[in-house]
């Protein structure tokens, strides 16, 4: 049963921070946000012996397991550690477990050792409220090893579309979109996919929406290109937007994959 959002701050003094989600996933759905911190972020997990977390993995391990073998290529000493705050989840969960995969019992407070160097927070969010999500971000950030990193965010069932906020000690950082160009109308399509602390900004006067519509308007202006394939018509779209001003903090290796990331101060909540 999903406890409902008001219920967050009875949590925490004595137990995991948190409530009960659905739980729900399939396999391969994080496939967007586990090539992306394989990639952007490789060079901070490469090194030493660093603890991954995936908070909230739901009522399967599969993304679980599917990060840590995606990860585990990039250091055979990092280390995967699964989250839940339902016991039975985690009792199902522990069948999984192998040399560097390992599943307990916690929440938001993140009470492992050491500090965990990333933590991957999907499709969670989304079952609280929106004044919620910065003091659960406070609190997960907090709790990073140095130089770590969140990636808190929403997909659809089959992952086909994805964004998320990066976030390092300081706070946010970063909007990432992701998503299968084939099935893609326009760039607005992944606003029903944004995190809680964007899904209800995405109206006139916000900075969202101002994004989504110079997306949107740059794919338009993108169909001299499409014959090369949606590739270059998403790389156009891209490029298009950063001489107008947004400040994308990627480049086109990672615009051919579908993915485009804006400065979170761009596209902040507050009109």
């Amino acid at each position: 049963m999903v406890q409902k959002a008001r219920d967050f701050a009875s949590h925490g003094a004595h137990g995991p921070q948190g409530n009960v989600t659905r739980g729900t996933t399939h396999t391969q759905r994080m496939r967007r946000v586990d090539r992306w911190m394989s990639g952007t972020r490789a060079g901070l997990l490469r090194h030493g012996e660093p603890l991954v977390v995936d908070l909230g993995f739901g009522a399967s391990p599969s993304t679980t397991v599917e990060m840590f073998t995606r990860l585990r290529s990039l250091n055979p000493a990092l280390r995967v550690h699964g989250l839940e705050i339902e016991p039975e989840r985690v009792e199902r969960a522990r069948a999984a477990q192998r040399d560097g995969l390992s599943f307990g019992l916690g929440g938001f407070e993140l009470d492992v050792s050491p500090a965990p160097t990333a933590v991957r927070l999907f499709n969670v969010l989304r079952q609280y409220r929106e004044e919620d999500v910065e003091q659960i971000w406070s609190l997960l950030t907090s709790r990073l090893a140095p130089g770590g990193f969140v990636v808190e965010g929403t997909c659809d069932e089959l992952g086909r579309r994805a964004t998320w906020v990066t976030l390092e000690r300081g706070g946010p950082v970063a909007l990432t979109l992701s998503t299968h160009l084939a099935t893609l109308g326009a760039p607005s399509d992944l606003a029903e996919r944004l995190p809680k602390a964007l899904i209800h900004r995405n109206v006139p006067g916000e900075r969202i929406h101002a994004f989504f519509q110079a997306a949107d308007a740059a794919w338009a202006q993108s169909t001299a290109v499409a014959p090369f394939g949606l590739r270059q018509r998403w790389r156009f779209m891209a490029a298009r937007l950063k001489e107008g001003g947004w400040n994308l903090l990627d480049d086109a290796h990672r615009w051919r994959l579908g993915e485009v990331t804006v400065a979170w101060g761009d596209v902040a909540p507050g009109r």
